[in-house]
């Protein structure tokens, strides 16, 4: 059976389809030839489940919010701001585009609409300086997947709907110590890189002038503040957190920054809706893989096979990291942390791993898989983007993706990394 499902997957991707197709099929097929007594009925009502969810409202709303700003000036804004303080020091163009990714994912929560809308414009500045395209794509990339950890996180979001009773919430704020961390080492690559290859200083600011900047980027940087601040005060669920992010970024577009007409605005919902079509379909489909892999008792002769006998903590997180770096390099990260996340957290909850600090394994992961050959979503994105071929985009990806896996180890070894936010509120 399991021989059988592989095959049907691996066949229709190999054939082009996309991801949704080959999990319905083989779902199908399974159903149809080793479970007679299972009416296929049952992965429709799991389908319409999987989206049913009152927590996934959040992420059409979260979306839209990132279209109307990678639309508007608010990416601008973060540049000018972060590129004043800290575009003259060495590596200073690099530091800025990991900080503008950085912020901008607090913002929009999307690392498809950090790459378009800090990519873009950061690319040009890159190369200006000395740059060359493969480095300048690949710190986009990889700093742009900051934005799955920095709260608003949609890959939270889906981890906390396959993980029963985490709060979306905590794992915003658990977010926020791993993102940091990120940035810092990317900080401190950009900067021994500039200077190995002595790239150019880039002009000091005035005092003045940052004063302006600065001011000009109050309104985008009050976003993180009223996500996070607002879940977690109790002041709004993260639903509705969202939805007053979409009404944020509808008054500083159109009316303060006007940027953006009103006229735009169904032409940027209209893109919206494909994108959490897209989404949707994934989910539903996802979830009906995941019950049918359930019902046949998948999860457990997997979690027998890989995991010992009365495992440790780190033992599971170890292979949780695997599993899910691996996954995330061929597949969507929302397909596979729906399908995964019922199989290991059962496992790890039991082993005494908190399930904020697992959530956020789980999405660091995911963003590393996501940016990491053959597959990762956001290699494709950029090559899009940026009108550049695979082996362009990928060329100048290990040093990143290096950094990345030192990173994930130092936030399996020490969940202080993740949860310190957290027990000091």
């Amino acid at each position: 059976m399991v021989a059988a499902m592989l095959t049907v997957m691996i066949v229709l991707l190999a054939l082009g389809f996309p991801m949704m197709i080959p999990m319905l099929a083989a779902s199908v097929v399974v159903i149809l030839f080793f479970m007679p007594n299972v009416d296929p009925i049952f992965l429709v009502q799991q389908m319409m489940e999987g989206i049913s969810s009152y927590v996934l409202l959040a992420v059409p709303l979260f979306i839209f919010a990132a279209d109307i700003m990678s639309t508007g000036k608010t990416s601008k804004r973060l540049l000018d701001f972060v590129g004043s303080f800290v575009g003259h020091v060495r590596g200073g163009y690099a530091i800025t585009t990991a900080a503008a990714c950085t912020l901008f994912g607090s913002i929009s929560g999307s690392t498809q609409a950090t790459v378009v809308a800090i990519g873009k414009p950061m690319r040009k500045r890159l190369l200006s300086v000395g740059y060359k395209d493969s480095s300048a794509i690949a710190l986009i990339i990889n700093a742009s997947d900051v934005a799955l950890l920095i709260p608003p996180s949609i890959g939270m979001i889906i981890y906390a709907l396959a993980a029963p009773n985490v709060s979306v919430g905590d794992l915003f704020i658990a977010g926020i110590g791993p993102g940091i961390l990120i940035f810092l080492m990317f900080a401190i690559y950009s900067y021994i890189h500039a200077k190995i290859f002595n790239i150019p200083l880039g002009e000091k600011m005035s005092w003045r002038d940052r004063g302006k900047t600065t001011v000009r980027a109050l309104f985008p940087l009050g976003f993180p503040v009223i996500i996070v601040g607002g879940i977690y005060f109790g002041h709004f669920s993260p639903t509705e957190a969202a939805g007053i992010s979409v009404l944020y970024a509808l008054i500083l577009e159109v009316l303060i920054f006007r940027s953006i007409k009103v006229f735009d605005i169904p032409k940027i919902a209209l893109s919206t809706g494909l994108v959490t079509a897209a989404v949707f379909i994934l989910v539903a489909a996802g979830q009906a893989f995941s019950w049918l892999i359930s019902y046949a008792r998948i999860p457990r002769l997997l979690t027998e096979t890989v995991i010992p006998a009365d495992p440790t903590a780190l033992q599971v997180l170890l292979i949780v990291a695997v599993f899910f770096f691996i996954g995330c390099m061929f597949v969507d990260p929302i397909v596979v942390i729906l399908i995964l996340t019922p199989i290991f957290y059962p496992v790890a909850v039991q082993a005494g791993v908190d399930p904020v600090h697992l959530g956020v394994v789980i999405t660091f992961q995911a963003a590393l898989g996501s940016a990491t050959p053959p597959f990762g979503v956001d290699i494709f994105t950029a090559s899009a983007v940026f009108n550049k071929s695979y082996l362009d985009v990928i060329r100048g990806t290990p040093p990143y993706i290096i950094m990345l896996l030192i990173a994930s180890v130092l936030i399996i070894l020490f969940e202080d990394i993740s949860l310190f936010l957290l027990r000091f509120m």
